[in-house]
């Protein structure tokens, strides 16, 4: 197919924009997850051990140093339990599928659909999210078996689940700016391995940004990174008050806008490199 005919093409299926199969494109990999029956066992176990070993490790430290006022202990086992259960979905990459098919050369075939394939990649790995967040229940009450959670009212809870949708846009928009680079480096792992890393340190998951030194809070505050977990799980623990809401809620969208528009940006110019190859 030229070059011009696929922009046609690419345009056609914009015009004639329906939801219907960005619904079955859910709905298939929601399937396809749960074919993998023994990955999900293994995962709810996981996260058991997880909540076990942490308890354990915070009832620790605790004993043997200050707490923080903003977090006593009951208050931190808390904040990791639902660390680990948000866990379940945010640390899925929600848009892997896109450095396998560029790197297989497959990603072509997909621009000859009528389909907006960023809307694709979105609508698979939401399937994928929806069926692990399933998993959070059948965790959730087998972790309540080791630890006590506290449970916040229904306007903290809304909150939450508000930041918590948030911070799935902030890190969906992170995975994809990483897996689109594979359009000029074909391979990402090293800088997977870079990402998840200061993820992991300054996203707040497994060690809250409270405890940090004052001047590394303001940075990893800031940052993209605590607005995946950080925020969300303050809000739920209750260090972000109500008054506060709205300032991390602002953060958040913040980072949505401008990591989507910078997302938006590199695949356009990455989709070019694709037409140019095949055209």
């Amino acid at each position: 197919m030229t070059a011009p005919a696929l922009r046609q093409a690419q345009g056609d299926g914009r015009r004639r924009f329906r939801i219907e199969p960005y619904l079955q494109f859910a709905r298939a990999a929601m399937a396809r997850e749960a074919t993998y029956r023994f990955d999900v066992f293994t995962s709810v176990a996981s996260v058991l051990v997880r909540v076990y070993l942490l308890r354990m490790v915070w009832t620790a430290l605790y004993a043997r140093n200050a707490a923080p006022s903003e977090l006593p202990l009951h208050a931190i086992i808390t904040y990791s339990t639902v660390a680990l259960l948000m866990g379940l979905v945010m640390d899925i990459d929600q848009t892997r599928a896109l450095h396998d098919k560029l790197h297989d050369g497959s990603i072509a075939t997909d621009f000859m659909k009528p389909i907006s394939v960023p809307l694709y990649f979105f609508s698979d790995g939401t399937g994928e999210v929806l069926f692990h967040a399933a998993l959070i229940v059948p965790s959730l009450l087998f972790a309540l078996l080791i630890v006590h959670i506290d449970v916040p009212g229904p306007l903290v809870l809304a909150a939450f689940f508000v930041s918590f949708l948030l911070g799935y846009l902030v890190g969906f928009c992170i995975n994809f700016i990483l897996n689109c680079t594979a359009f000029w480096t074909l391979e990402i792992h090293a800088v997977q391995l870079i990402v998840t890393w200061v993820t992991d340190l300054f996203g707040g998951e497994i060690i809250p940004l409270v405890i940090f030194p004052l001047v590394l809070q303001r940075v990893a505050y800031v940052l993209p990174f605590a607005a995946m977990f950080s925020t969300p799980l303050l809000i739920y623990v209750g260090v972000i008050p109500p008054e506060r809401w709205a300032q991390a809620l602002g953060l958040q969208l913040f980072w949505v806008v401008v990591l989507g528009s910078a997302a938006t940006m590199i695949w356009r110019a990455g989709a070019k490199r694709v037409v140019v190859q095949g055209g």
